[in-house]
């Protein structure tokens, strides 16, 4: 998993309150047993017409979007199933953070796990990022997490708050199995001594 410790990047402003993981990635995309390859699917539903053709209308099928890595939106971001293809999905297309006023629990746990860093705003905070990006072409912003603080270069900045075990994870580029694997020595010790104690 690939370290988060500064990371900047065009916003995509997707406007939309109560976006659930089955608009992220829909149900028919679920049987695929590769991890990756999910980016084509984000926001399907959205992104392409009955035909399979690419919806115009759409934010990510317009320039500068396209290259887009910071994804602003707004809340209850991530509910309905538990899928994690949803954080899957928002990584392999480019998304390095997703900013929201709140999260749905589970997938905010998930985005964590799958290396983006789910960034929680006040809403009026949110509401400002929208409207800069709608006056600013190209609207970026730097997400610092080894200081933990946002900024645009242009006298947007804040402070925010990530649980320093996830945060920890994220900087070194950590998912529960890699971490895991950190202590092996100290595993196979425990296992050997284990056996040993309980062979006597």
């Amino acid at each position: 998993m690939e370290a988060f410790k500064t990371h900047t990047g065009i916003v995509a402003p997707l406007d939309r309150a109560n976006i659930d993981t089955d608009a992220i990635i829909p149900k028919q995309f679920l049987k695929r047993i590769e991890k990756s390859g999910y980016g084509q699917y984000l926001f399907y539903d959205w992104r392409y017409n009955d035909h399979e053709e690419e919806n115009p209308d759409f934010l990510l099928n317009r320039e500068p979007y396209r290259s887009a890595s910071v994804l602003l939106t707004r809340e209850n971001f991530g509910c309905g199933s538990s899928r994690e293809h949803a954080p899957w999905a928002i990584e392999d297309f480019g998304f390095r953070a997703v900013i929201a006023p709140s999260f749905a629990d589970i997938f905010y746990n998930n985005c964590f796990k799958n290396g983006i860093l789910p960034l929680r705003l006040p809403a009026e905070d949110v509401q400002q990022l929208f409207e800069k990006a709608a006056s600013i072409p190209g609207y970026q912003l730097t997400v610092n997490l080894e200081e933990n603080v946002l900024t645009d270069g242009q006298g947007f900045e804040r402070e925010f708050e990530v649980d320093e075990y996830r945060r920890e994870m994220l900087l070194k580029g950590l998912d529960e199995i890699s971490s895991t694997i950190q202590h092996e020595a100290e595993i196979t010790d425990f296992e050997q001594n284990h056996k040993i104690h309980y062979s006597l």
